[in-house]
Formats: structure tokens, C-alpha cells, sequence
């Protein structure tokens, strides 16, 4: 994935903004491998979503979480198991609730150890937020859908089932209007395909595409990505719009008996001069290889 060793991926929660009412996101100010980190308060309780990169990010995020809960019951859960994203998990289990999915939870112990193999691959900052990561016990484990009450304010959460992994789900605040995506939606960078045959080749482009026309259909205004700037329905539409592209480019292509390597090099030209200036380049291609793969196991 990484051709040169990328910036120290660290949270940084000074920079907490408060985008509605008791409802907070920690910006990734664009450093890759760091995500958005939500806080949600209620009258009884507040809930946090994502971690950041390992322990030493998760006990930044906690310090800020303490300071607004005063007290109160935290509960932690993660949009989906990549590192950047749950593995400073570990550092919030004596003071707080962890929820997670049942798909999620096999994600971390099937390919939990394989990604923080990968990940401390990328070189010594990213290595180094690694170190010492652990994977806690879950307190609250849901299949499907689940309700968490933080007084006076309900949080939804929902399994979205197959797309960017197999154990994705989607929290959303409903009397602010506002839903945390995680990867299923990146504001101007390219969807990120964890295509890596045959360790991991659970994404799905087609089911991720039928989780954004439900998302669309849910009327969400206020749509926290992954990575990215907070925004809009309107960033639902453009990751809707991409992915639609994304497939039609690559099955016209398969079905006029283009080898996948010709598929790939027009496609990737055409996605790029289509988004010059979004980041991540280098997933369009691992987006047409896993939708050349869903194309030929359709026709068989």
C-alpha cells in the first residue's frame, strides 16, 4: 500500500469541534491513517466513536472524552476494525462500555493480528503508534441493529453487512440529523478498496453501493466520513455517483473482453482526470480489481 513511509498518524484532540448540539468530531485535518473521532454526549452518558491509531492516540482521545463526560457512563464502539480506526481500544476498557457488531467482531479476531502485521509495516511512525496494542473483551455485542440510550438522546447503530469489510456499521444521531460512515464514505479521496487477495478480499463494490442508496434514502444532513471534511447529503451523492461509475466503466470494459490490466489503465485514467484533486489515488485500482473479480464470478 505504501511507497515511501507515510506522517506520524496522530490524533490530535485539541482541534475538537463542536459540529451540533452535544455532538463533537476530532478532525483528521488530512494526515492519512487518521480518522474523524466522534463524541456524543447525552444527559446520563456519552458515547464515543473510533479510536485512532493504537494506545497511545486512544488515551488522547479518552483524556478529552473525560473532560466532557464529567463523570457520566462512556461508552467506545468503532465503524468498522482497521487500525487507524479501533485499535486504540484497549486504552478505554477500564472506564468505559465497548460495543461492537458480531461481523466486526470476527473481523479483529480473523484479521485483527494481520493488520497490525501490515499496518507496522508502513514504516517507524506508523509502527510506533502500534506498539503495545491489545484487543479488549466487547461488553455489548448486537446482530443487526442496536439502541443505546444516552439520556434525553438516542444513538442508532446498524450492520451494513458486506461492502468496504465485512463488519461495517453505520451510528447515527437522529435529532441532529447525523450519521458517522466511517470508510463506507471518505469526503474528496478515492473509496478505499481493501482488496489484498487472498488475505483480504471481503470488500464489495455492488453491496457497498446498495449500503449508500440506503444511507441516501435515510435523509441524513450531517455525514461525518471516515476522512475528510464533515459535510453533507451531498457527499453521499458524489460517493454514490463514483461508485456507480467506478462499476459501469469496469463491466462495460469486461464484457467487451478487455483483459483486466487494459481495464484497469482506463479506468484509473478516467477516475483521475474526473477527481484531479482528490487524494488516494492509488485505491482506484485496487476498486476496479475487486469489481473485475465480482464481474467474473457473476458470469460463471
Amino acid at each position: 500500500m505504501a511507497t515511501q513511509e507515510p506522517p506520524a498518524p496522530i490524533v490530535r484532540p485539541e482541534s475538537l469541534v463542536d459540529i451540533a448540539r452535544g455532538l463533537y468530531v476530532i478532525p483528521d485535518h488530512g494526515v492519512p491513517l487518521v480518522p474523524n473521532i466522534g463524541i456524543v454526549e447525552g444527559d446520563v452518558a456519552v458515547l464515543v466513536v473510533d479510536t485512532g491509531m493504537g494506545p497511545r492516540n486512544g488515551a488522547k482521545v479518552l483524556k478529552v472524552v473525560e473532560e466532557i463526560a464529567k463523570g457520566r457512563q462512556i461508552y467506545l464502539t468503532s465503524t468498522h476494525f482497521h487500525p487507524e480506526h479501533s485499535f486504540g481500544s484497549a486504552i478505554f476498557k477500564p472506564v468505559s462500555k465497548l460495543i461492537m457488531n458480531d461481523a466486526q467482531i470476527l473481523d479483529i479476531k480473523n484479521k485483527g493480528s494481520g493488520y497490525l502485521d501490515f499496518f507496522q509495516s508502513f514504516g517507524q511512525s506508523v509502527a510506533a503508534e502500534l506498539e503495545d496494542v491489545t484487543f479488549p473483551d466487547i461488553d455489548i455485542r448486537y446482530s443487526g441493529s442496536y439502541t443505546l440510550d444516552l439520556g434525553g438522546r438516542i444513538v442508532t447503530f446498524n450492520e451494513t453487512g458486506q461492502a468496504h469489510t465485512l463488519g461495517d456499521q453505520i451510528i447515527r444521531v437522529p435529532d441532529v440529523g447525523a450519521v458517522f460512515c466511517g470508510d463506507l464514505v471518505e469526503e474528496s479521496q478515492f473509496s478505499i478498496f481493501p482488496w489484498f487477495p487472498p488475505d483480504d478480499a471481503d470488500v464489495s463494490g455492488l453491496k457497498w453501493l446498495r449500503v449508500i442508496e440506503g444511507m441516501l434514502k435515510a435523509g441524513d444532513t450531517v455525514v461525518i466520513p471516515g476522512h475528510g471534511r464533515v459535510s453533507d447529503k451531498g457527499l453521499l451523492e458524489e460517493v454514490h455517483l463514483y461508485l456507480t461509475f467506478l462499476k459501469d466503466e469496469v463491466w462495460t470494459r469486461k464484457k467487451a473482453g478487455l483483459e483486466e490490466a487494459q481495464v484497469i489503465s482506463e479506468v484509473e485514467a478516467l477516475a483521475r482526470a474526473a477527481h484531479p484533486s482528490w487524494v488516494g489515488t492509488e485505491w482506484i485500482e485496487k476498486g476496479v480489481q475487486c469489481l473485475c473479480h465480482e464481474f467474473d464470478r457473476s458470469a460463471t
